[in-house]
């Protein structure tokens, strides 16, 4: 049987993880949600690791969950809320949301490359990313609703950083479908481009001319404390920067800028 996501890692550090369903617009099963965990603990332990983008097989992000996914929770719903609504072991989230949580947990920088439709399941792991460069004929939703759903993949966590209280029940109370345009307006985008995994790359080559250590701390700096109250996120600006001052990364970046060359990181 083909991988439903495959993972690759070219020898700059970049990861590419690809949703690998193409004749069913990379909806989701329970085989995706395992693999997509699976690939981002494999690679959270990955030396030289410095940048991952997550794209879809065959001009598609995601339609989201797989109808026959639905189907088989529908005849157990008590096992549905045992073995996949409890957080599991050890964490806070649970078998749904640890595929879409785990790429804000890794210390690189983490981008969806979007095209085609971008679903339910696929609409949260593109907003589970760092970045989001999407395609101007790309159409995106929050569907749970049609389902008589909420979304629960991480949701509460990535779309309060990107749109008002207004716009998020808008988005999941309507499951409306939105434009690329619409999408970028709102700023559940970062940008728009004609070929968006192109740009992903682009983008990934810019951050790895950037100290890991850097980069790391940013997406903390950011994560963390981006709603803490002052005094909360200057404790977090200054405990992150003891942390990278000084490292041999740190002077690296002063020594190669001073010298006019490429820099070389640890």
């Amino acid at each position: 049987m083909e991988d439903v996501v495959r993972v690759t890692m070219d020898e700059s550090g970049l990861a590419e993880v690809l949703l690998n369903r193409p004749d069913r617009k990379n909806a989701w099963t329970m085989e995706m949600f395992a693999a997509l965990a699976r690939a981002a603990a494999d690679l959270s332990g990955r030396a030289g690791l410095r940048a991952v983008i997550l794209h879809g097989a065959g001009g598609c992000f995601s339609s989201g969950l797989d109808l026959s996914v639905m189907q088989s929770f529908a005849r157990d719903i008590a096992g549905l809320k045992r073995d996949i609504l409890t957080p599991l072991p050890g964490e806070y989230a649970n078998r749904f949301q640890k595929p879409v949580t785990a790429w804000a947990e890794l210390d690189v920088p983490v981008i969806a490359a979007i095209e085609g439709v971008v679903f339910g399941a696929g609409m949260q792991l593109a907003l589970g990313a760092d970045f989001r460069i999407c395609a101007p004929d790309a159409r995106l939703s929050v569907m749970e609703a049609r389902w008589g759903l909420i979304p629960d993949m991480g949701i509460s966590q990535s779309l309060p950083r990107l749109v008002r209280a207004d716009q998020a029940k808008d988005l999941i109370m309507t499951a409306r479908v939105l434009s690329a345009d619409e999408a970028l307006a709102m700023g559940l985008v970062t940008r728009i481009d004609d070929t968006p995994l192109a740009a992903a790359r682009d983008l990934a080559a810019t951050l790895m001319q950037t100290s890991p250590d850097a980069l790391r701390a940013a997406k903390r700096l950011v994560d963390r404390a981006w709603s803490l109250p002052p005094g909360e996120g200057l404790r977090i600006e200054a405990e992150l920067q003891a942390e990278i001052i000084g490292g041999p990364n740190q002077i690296e970046s002063v020594m190669s800028r001073m010298a006019g060359r490429a820099p070389k990181y640890r």
